[in-house]
């Protein structure tokens, strides 16, 4: 069993961890000059999954945000043209979030600087401790210990 200090310290290198893994994806963005931000690129992967264009509620619900925020996150790409707002086909109360051929250009650029930011993170790591890492990450995220790691 882990102390509470022992608990804290690894709360803080996770958290630390993030906020690197934060820096780096940024730069990474940054470099490729899209114009986006972190939030902005989340949103629009997000968007890529869905088979026909979203309410701004349903992108609001999976990203586990505030409607108001992904209004925001939606005039920035719309400014941008990464996004655009569309009437809902049977509902004209609704609108729709579509990405555009800009959007979709700027996602094959956006993949490129998650991989190249992945990459540089994971560069110290071996193919095994990946592997381990892996599999503590979905532990984590799912909350379900995960069968085989040898923890």
């Amino acid at each position: 069993m882990t102390t509470p200090d022992a608990d804290g310290l690894l709360a803080e290198q996770l958290l630390r961890l993030t906020r690197r893994v934060h820096r780096i994806q940024k730069r990474h963005l940054a470099q490729r000059e899209l114009g986006i931000t972190p939030a902005q690129s989340r949103l629009l992967r997000t968007l890529a999954h869905y088979s026909s264009p979203p309410r701004m509620a349903d992108l609001a619900e999976r990203l586990e945000v505030v409607p108001r925020a992904v209004t925001t996150l939606v005039d920035g790409l719309e400014a941008n043209g990464k996004v655009r707002r569309a009437p809902d086909p049977t509902n004209r109360r609704v609108i729709r979030i579509e990405v555009t051929d800009e959007g979709r250009k700027a996602l094959r650029e956006l993949r490129g600087a998650r991989r190249s930011a992945a990459e540089e993170i994971l560069a110290p790591l071996t193919d095994d401790q990946r592997e381990v890492l892996g599999g503590l990450l979905n532990t984590l995220i799912d909350g379900v210990p995960e069968r085989g790691l040898g923890c």
